[in-house]
């Protein structure tokens, strides 16, 4: 059974950003990073399962932006190496959540940077720049109400609406730095928000390959395969509804059932498995695991 869990956590690693092996989460001791141990972020962000699902959902509702979709057409190596991209995703998370306040801020300097060479012409002839505040609080959104959404489905549905509202009012910590502006602090803003941005969202030729890409990527094993399609099918309902049908991903009843069971089975299994995560590195800096 230990052998069992140790190929599963080496599985799962392997899609995260402490693959990059640049972090080290466990030090300096006593540092709590830019929210601590007591942050409603770190018990959000700290599930990978349903992290996974919040990610992957996030990914196709940010495609529905055209100016955001142009970014990582134009600039992305996405179609040759999704898996680095995942990670580098996944180590700007963690590590702003995790991470000692230095790596933290090395890392939001890090984006800042990469940001600032993101520039050209969407397909619609709007120039765009990722550095763009409004473009960032889009972006920003996109992820964090899907890592909420994932984690009050598939983690704690029974999350106080006033630990929702701290979280995103935490968060947002990290989407300023960035700099990003007018960032959405609540439940009900964050709902506006969304609701404010429709009309600008748009689902075109290029947003749909890029998610047939995001389907049909190769998973690292065959062991991670059916876990891999169980996500993705995850993250796609996770989407709001008219998300889905922008994207043309709805399932029908039985399917979303079929869905939710697999990954409430999946989970638990991921959760056993991962004993040296993050969350848990983060956790020895501090003294309590």
């Amino acid at each position: 059974m230990e052998a069992l869990r140790r190929r599963i956590e080496t599985q799962v690693m392997s899609l995260t950003g402490l693959a990059l092996g640049q972090l080290d989460l466990e030090t300096p001791k006593g540092d709590p990073g830019l929210f601590g141990p007591q942050s409603i972020s770190w018990q959000v962000h700290g599930d990978f399962p349903s992290m996974l699902v919040g990610g992957i959902s996030a990914l196709m509702l940010q495609l529905l932006h055209p100016l955001a979709l142009a970014g990582v057409w134009d600039h992305s190596n996405f179609r040759e190496d999704l898996l680095g991209r995942l990670r580098r995703t996944s180590q700007f998370i963690s590590g702003t959540t995790f991470g000692s306040t230095r790596d933290a801020e090395w890392l939001i300097d890090k984006v800042r940077t990469i940001h600032l060479k993101v520039v050209g012409t969407a397909a619609d002839g709007r120039p765009y720049a990722a550095s763009d505040p409004d473009l960032l609080t889009w972006v920003h959104v996109a992820e964090v109400s899907s890592f909420l959404a994932a984690h009050l489905r598939y983690r704690n549905p029974g999350l106080p609406r006033a630990d929702q509202d701290a979280y995103y009012n935490e968060i947002a910590l990290v989407a300023e730095r960035l700099g990003a502006r007018d960032v959405p602090r609540s439940c009900s803003q964050v709902e506006d928000y969304l609701q404010h941005m429709r009309p600008q969202l748009l689902c075109d030729a290029r947003s749909l390959e890029v998610i047939d890409i995001l389907f049909k990527a190769p998973a690292p094993s065959r062991l991670a395969e059916p876990v891999g399609k169980l996500m993705l099918k995850a993250g796609a309902d996770l989407l709001p509804g008219w998300a889905q049908q922008m994207l043309g991903l709805q399932q029908g009843p039985l399917a979303r059932r079929l869905i939710r069971l697999g990954l409430a089975n999946t989970a638990p299994v991921l959760r056993w498995a991962m004993r040296d995560g993050s969350a848990h590195r983060a956790r020895r800096r501090m003294g309590i695991e």
